[in-house]
């Protein structure tokens, strides 16, 4: 069942982890979670810069055109899965480093449901004013970390100090990634992909 870890992850995230670690899902389901929770920030951004105006600080609301931001929430998806599914194949290829030997569904579980409440503060572009969505996405990502760190051990099969060591590996990793995904970006924005205003 798609989603059928999330309240847990929410309530009681270590007892949660025990439990996916004991049923593993199938490489289609993690897939289908990842699927589907990434289309909340995607959607979310889109009706924001298309129909509610971004307030970027004072001044009028900046709007996208729907066109650009169609193409842009098109992207920010791709990018999300894409950035869940490369964590995923860097926490299987680290395992082995750990004396780990999780599958890549084992790792992709892990990408996936420390992913998920970054996704879920996408709820947040809604109402699109840039402090509110910074104190709600550092709490998402605070959120995220605690999950990887909280699942490695448990999900990874290893003793919590090297868990501790393994998260850190991951958590660098993910930021790599986060800033590889950032100048991507800016490099399709200067030669001429980047939002066009209304």
């Amino acid at each position: 069942m798609i989603l059928n870890h999330l309240m847990g992850l929410y309530t009681h995230p270590k007892q949660e982890w025990q439990t996916i670690e004991k049923n593993h899902e199938s490489l289609k389901s993690s897939l289908s979670h990842v699927l589907l929770i990434a289309l909340i920030p995607a959607v979310c951004a889109y009706f924001a810069t298309a129909h509610i105006g971004w307030h970027p600080g004072a001044g009028d609301p900046l709007f996208l055109t729907s066109q650009s931001a169609m193409f842009m929430s098109v992207g920010m998806y791709f990018g999300l899965i894409g950035g869940v599914l490369a964590l995923a194949y860097l926490a299987y290829w680290m395992g082995k480093t750990f004396d780990a030997n999780p599958t890549y569904t084992q790792a992709l579980e892990l990408a996936a449901y420390t992913a998920t409440p970054l996704f879920m503060v996408g709820i947040s572009a809604l109402y699109p004013v840039l402090w509110f969505m910074m104190v709600v996405g550092l709490v998402g990502l605070a959120y995220s970390v605690y999950l990887l760190y909280a699942g490695v051990p448990i999900i990874m099969n290893i003793p919590e100090e090297k868990g501790f060591i393994y998260a850190s590996s991951v958590v660098t990793a993910g930021l790599v990634l986060l800033v590889a995904l950032m100048a991507s970006s800016v490099i399709l924005w200067s030669i001429g992909f980047g939002p066009m205003l209304q």
